[in-house]
């Protein structure tokens, strides 16, 4: 194997330099990629060429489904209901507006799909009610961030659609059933890492539980609930594709939003989708640039080099599966979720199929650690705009989110060493 090491450097120094001068990462991938086929006297014709090839994916048309689905259901007054219901469940134990917070985004990111939106929209309505109950502002906040990444495992997740298409024939219901362990298991590490604090510094209880309580609450947000069953269920059981079940929850969410909850008037919707434009043009620019990225990856035998590189270091599974996680949480603090996936994905996938981890494991292992790095400066968007609503500063935050890492990490180590923990559902439903 005869490798191009000047191209190589040109294709990945470019890229780390452009991320340095902050241009656009969709830019600096699509730049890199030019430069780096410039060199090898490829035509650039190949770049217009990849980039549709990179586009032209059915499941692909789902991410914009699920995104505007997410945004249709934050603006229709669903979080609310959400919160109630998690209340019902946990708030009567120590530190239960903690536990609201952590239950309620495991409820809400089955929704939205995104750590951002459950960030700015639960955020922006539970950390002033913690605070007015007596806990700081830090740990509202920092608890309000890591419980959002409970949003990126649980189905529907559009992330775990670009994740498909990166790994490519990685089944797209197999991955939804596969994140709702992991999201459980991340939800209850919170919730001990909450009740542990809450005990030490005495923060309030809510009220008693009440099962009439509950069940009312419940009968309220069943009809938001029911969006990730039609998702879900549906993709899984062979009613219909992720593509067709999201456009499905599209419609669900708008008429949930305007004619059960009230939340939303016909107005609002066109400007929820309007305001999803951003976000898709975004994603799907970054898609096309991508599948560039990964064409000279290819070509240059990046991905058979870097196995080659990690397994020179050991060939214990342990010791790689390690060496993975901390290749993926050091991109995850310089870069954003979805170019980590799109890159990384072809290089690291495998190198993990060889230690025998299955494709879908490696899903819930990837999204979790580019989870953990949306909390990690110095790019950690869900930092910022934890920041951002609640008015603390990052060095507060990052300071109060300390023990949370710890739970995290946790989680992230059970996903990489108990390979049931995200494959039991699929075994079980996707035979």
């Amino acid at each position: 194997m005869i490798t191009n090491t000047t191209a190589v450097a040109i294709l990945l120094i470019t890229f780390f330099v452009l991320i340095l001068l902050r241009v656009n990462i969709a830019f600096a991938v699509g730049i890199s990629s030019a430069l780096c086929l410039w060199y090898l006297d490829i035509p650039l014709s190949n770049v217009c060429q990849q980039m549709v090839k990179g586009l032209n994916s059915f499941s692909l048309m789902a991410v914009p489904f699920f995104i505007t689905m997410g945004a249709l259901m934050g603006q229709g007054g669903i979080a609310e209901k959400l919160i109630a219901l998690a209340n019902a469940c946990v708030g009567w134990m120590r530190g239960g507006l903690a536990m609201v917070n952590v239950l309620d985004s495991y409820f809400f990111g089955g929704i939205s799909g995104s750590a951002a939106a459950d960030t700015a929209s639960l955020g922006s309505i539970l950390i002033p009610i913690m605070v007015d109950q007596g806990y700081d502002d830090d740990f509202a906040t920092a608890i309000t961030i890591t419980s959002s990444v409970e949003g990126l495992l649980v189905p529907p997740s559009h992330n775990m659609v670009i994740y498909a298409t990166a790994a490519g024939g990685v089944s797209v219901g197999a991955l939804f059933m596969a994140g709702y362990l992991p999201g459980a298991i991340l939800a209850v590490s919170l919730m001990v890492g909450c009740h542990i604090i809450s005990v030490k510094r005495n923060y309030p209880k809510g009220d008693p539980f009440s099962l009439r309580v509950l069940l009312k609450q419940l009968r309220i947000s069943i009809w938001a609930l029911a969006a990730m069953l039609i998702v879900v269920v549906g993709v899984v059981c062979g009613v219909f594709t992720a593509t067709e079940s999201a456009a499905i929850a599209v419609i669900y969410s708008a008429l949930v939003s305007i004619y059960i909850y009230k939340g939303m008037t016909w107005k609002g919707l066109w400007k929820g989708i309007s305001e999803c434009i951003d976000t898709l043009s975004i994603v799907l620019l970054l898609c096309g640039t991508s599948s560039i990225f990964g064409y000279c990856l290819t070509y240059l035998h990046m991905p058979d080099l870097a196995s080659q590189a990690i397994t020179s270091l050991s060939d214990n599974p342990v010791v790689l599966i390690l060496l993975i996680n901390l290749i993926l949480l050091f991109l995850g603090c310089i870069m954003d979720m979805a170019p980590i996936i799109l890159i990384a994905t072809p290089i690291l996938l495998p190198l993990a199929e060889s230690i025998g981890i299955d494709p879908v494991q490696f899903g819930i292992i990837i999204v979790l650690n580019c989870g953990i790095g949306l909390l990690t400066p110095p790019v950690g968007t869900v930092l910022f705009i934890g920041s951002a609503v609640s008015k603390v500063s990052i060095e507060r935050i990052v300071k109060a989110t300390f023990p949370f890492y710890l739970c995290m990490i946790v989680t992230l180590l059970i996903v990489s060493f108990v390979p049931q923990a995200s494959l039991l559902l699929p075994s079980l439903f996707m035979q």
